[in-house]
């Protein structure tokens, strides 16, 4: 059901699907090229914004570090995703950071660029701080869903949005490839509490393991566990 997807999903990857053909030529020659290597920081917490990103190829993650130093990650961004664009409207510093998940291809706008765009191209502005509204109630819901729901119900809720957002971003059918400790990062747990969780998972039914890929199995048995009706057509 796409209602409940988009509330977890960013979705930054549609930001310039309104623009006409010449306000898309005019973003995609203000972007840089850049191929940069996994485990690069795209841009860090207290950090200060200078323009903003799309994923062309690749995953990053989004995260914050408590004060024990363990990351929280609160998003897994994907291929068509603008990002780094909430710093420049705020004036502020970075309040989290994003990590490259894999060797990756990134459009960069610096900041005077991208500023000097939303002159050129009105509506874009507008366009921008819409979205911000949306990913605001997204991060909303996903605080909502770490502190309200069990471990299991968090695993198979994150399961099922990664699946919808991976076949959508790379346009085929793929498992969901996240290291162990990401993935328990993600849902707020240990690695080895995720173990035991993922293990139930592949006992019942619910999914196959291949090395580090999941895929999920049986979508009836997750409704089950979330108590969402199979009819809703998740």
């Amino acid at each position: 059901m796409k209602d409940f997807y988009s509330q977890f999903d960013f979705q930054s990857n549609l930001l310039l699907d309104t623009l006409n053909e010449e306000e898309k030529k005019l973003v995609q020659n203000a972007m840089e090229s850049l191929t940069i290597k996994k485990g690069s920081l795209l841009f860090y917490e207290e950090g200060v914004p200078t323009g903003i990103f799309q994923i062309k190829k690749g995953k990053a993650k989004k995260f914050k570090r408590g004060f024990s130093g363990a990351e929280q990650i609160f998003y897994i961004y994907t291929p068509g995703d603008i990002l780094g664009y909430h710093a420049l409207f705020g004036e502020e510093r970075y309040q989290d950071s994003c990590e490259l998940l894999e060797d990756a291809e990134v459009n960069f706008i610096a900041k005077d660029i991208f500023f000097q765009l939303l002159k050129d191209i009105p509506r874009l502005q507008q366009i921008f701080m819409k979205n911000i509204g949306h990913e605001f109630g997204v991060l909303a819901n996903i605080i909502a869903l770490l502190a309200q729901k069990n471990q299991n119900a968090r695993l198979a809720m994150n399961l099922l949005i990664l699946q919808d957002r991976f076949s959508k971003r790379y346009k085929e059918p793929i498992g969901i490839d996240l290291t162990r400790e990401d993935l328990a990062n993600l849902i707020g747990t240990s690695p080895e509490s995720l173990g035991r969780s993922l293990k139930q998972f592949k006992d019942a039914g619910i999914i196959k393991v291949d090395k580090r890929l999941i895929y999920i199995k049986r979508k009836d048995l997750i409704f089950e566990l979330l108590n969402i009706p199979d009819s809703e057509g998740l």
